[in-house]
Order: structure tokens, then sequence, then C-alpha cells
């Protein structure tokens, strides 16, 4: 019998997550039934809205259940087949969770090109990431040309795609990061105009020099001091996607200091959850992978390796210390 290594979410963190909270279990594979498939998942994804299933509170989506594979995306092939539509060395994503291999029936399957793009790139700007990018941007923000368009957690796996689409269409773009190492990489590599480091302080001034005519549209992931200081620089008519706030995400708060900016200013302001919008799926990793493959749409990785390792690097990455996508090579 072959061996599954998962990880299992064991207890709800108080406060900031630690390696206490997952247990690494190696249970056997089943045998395979009539209608099943198997896959070896090469790649596990690591995302900030998994930090929010771990809590039992109430969500958009219901808590982690305790002592079950934590949730996740994957990317592998298939190597057995019961099922007329799989065959073995097919390449598939599913929502698999933090396993080395997912059994399915086929319907959670989503077929993917890896001749075109790489496997773990169905993961990041040519998956759930990049089409979170795609609709907070073209269907909230819907920027136009010549319109000032500013992304914090800009180097990351949602934010470098955000901004490499509103060059795209035209505007300056003003990204904001954690380290002068990552505004570089998102002003030299991905086209930004202008990067904030917001380790350095001094936002307010910052964003003064960035965007001289104000702020048309913000994607925001972080929220805190961040979202704080954007409000300030908000031009009339502007429009907030709100993806994600990862500065509360362990329970501390994140009060805003001058709401009020938000009427002042008439500002549109919509939180979203790309799985609700399922619709737009198509069009958009459709766009996402043929810009990767021209080569004009560029991004990066953080890849941790094997699956005993996934719930450090996810830490890690709560903890802003991944560059890109982060992501676990699980063969």
């Amino acid at each position: 019998m072959t061996i599954n290594r998962q990880i299992l979410l064991v207890s709800r963190p108080k406060g900031e997550p630690t390696l206490e909270n997952f247990h690494l279990a190696a249970p056997e594979l089943p045998e395979l039934g009539e209608g099943q498939v198997l896959v070896r998942n090469f790649y596990l994804s690591l995302d900030p809205y998994m930090r929010g299933r771990m809590n039992d509170t109430k969500s958009y989506a219901p808590p982690q259940p305790l002592d079950t594979v934590m949730i996740g995306a994957t990317a592998g092939e298939v190597i057995e087949s019961r099922h007329p539509d799989w065959q073995p060395g097919d390449a598939v994503t599913a929502m698999f969770g933090w396993q080395e291999y997912g059994i399915s029936d086929g319907s959670n399957l989503r077929r993917i090109d890896v001749a075109r793009v790489p496997m773990s790139a169905y993961l990041g700007a040519a998956g759930m990431p990049g089409v979170t990018a795609w609709y907070g941007l073209k269907r909230i923000i819907a920027p136009k040309a010549g319109e000032t368009v500013a992304v914090s957690a800009a180097s990351g796996a949602v934010g470098s795609v955000v901004g490499q689409l509103a060059k795209r269409a035209g505007c300056r773009v003003v990204g904001i990061a954690g380290g002068e190492h990552k505004c570089a990489y998102v002003v030299e590599t991905l086209g930004f105009d202008a990067c904030i480091d917001y380790k350095a302080g001094h936002l307010d001034e910052a964003l003064r020099d960035a965007a001289p005519d104000g702020i048309d549209g913000y994607f925001e992931n972080v929220g805190g001091a961040v979202l704080d200081a954007v409000l300030m620089h908000l031009n009339a008519h502007s429009r907030i996607a709100l993806c994600g706030m990862i500065a509360g995400y362990n329970g501390d708060p994140i009060a805003l200091k001058h709401p009020a900016l938000l009427l002042t200013n008439r500002v549109r302001l919509e939180g979203f959850i790309v799985t609700e919008h399922m619709d737009v799926w198509p069009q958009a990793l459709t766009e996402l992978a043929d810009a990767i493959a021209a080569g004009e749409l560029r991004y990066r990785e953080t890849m941790a390796q094997g699956i005993e390792n996934a719930p450090a690097a996810f830490l890690g990455l709560l903890r802003g210390e991944n560059f890109g996508k982060q992501i676990v090579r699980l063969v």
C-alpha cells in the first residue's frame, strides 16, 4: 500500500498560529474504486485565506474542521484512473489540500496545459491568485488609462498581477511592499512606476511623492496603517477592491483613523471573494495563461520542499517572509 503523508489541523490558534496547531499524518491510500482517479500532487499552494479558516468564527466560509487535512489547492498528475475521462499522465489542479495524493470522482479536477505554462504557475498567476487580481482590478476598480492605481502587498502572488494588469490598462501604478529588495523587484522587474517600502515609515509623505495626482483605484490586501495612509490620498469617486486585511488575521484591531474620508471622497469600497464569481474564471484564466506564455506577465515563487515543511512555510507566509507566491514542492 502507498503511504499518503498529509498535514492535519489539530487545534485552533490563539493569536498567531504555531507549529503545534498542525500534525503530520501518514495513512495508507485505499484502493481506487470504479469511476475514481488517483492524483499525485506535485505542488501545494499556501495562501493567506487559510489563516481565517483556522478560526472557529463566522465568516464567508465554514471553518476548517479539526483533525482533517488542511484546505488548499494542488497541482499534479493522474497516476491511476478508473474513470473514462481521465488518463495517467493528465496534468490537473484540484483542491486536495495539504497532502501528497488525492482521490477524486473527476468532478473537481481541472485539466491544465503544462506545455505552455509551468505547472506551479497554475497555483499562482494562472490560478486563483491571478483570477483574484483580475476580478478586483477589472470588475471593481475598472481603471481608465491615465489613472493612478495603488496596490498593497505588491510583490505577492495577487498584488504583482494587479499591478502588471493595471500597467497594461495604461495606468500609473504604485506598489506598497515590505523591504527595499521587494520594492526594487516591483519596479525593475514587474514594471510598476513606483514602490513604497512601508517598513521605512513616512507612508503619507511617500504616497504624496509617488502619487502626486492622488489615487483613483486601490487594491487592498493588508489593511491597518497601510489602508489609513492610502485613504488620505484617494481622489473623489475612487474605487477600492477589498481583497484581504492580513494585518488583522491574528485578531489584532484594525480600526480606521479617518473613515469619514470614504464619504468625503464618495469612495466605492467593495469586498469580494473570488470563488463567488466563477462565471469570470474561464475568461480570466485564459487571459492570464496567454500572457504568461507570451512572456508578458511575470511572477515569482518561494518554494518550500516536502509536505512536512508546509506548516513552517505557511507561518512564514503570514509573517511576510516569502517573496512572491508561496508554494510547497511535494515531489
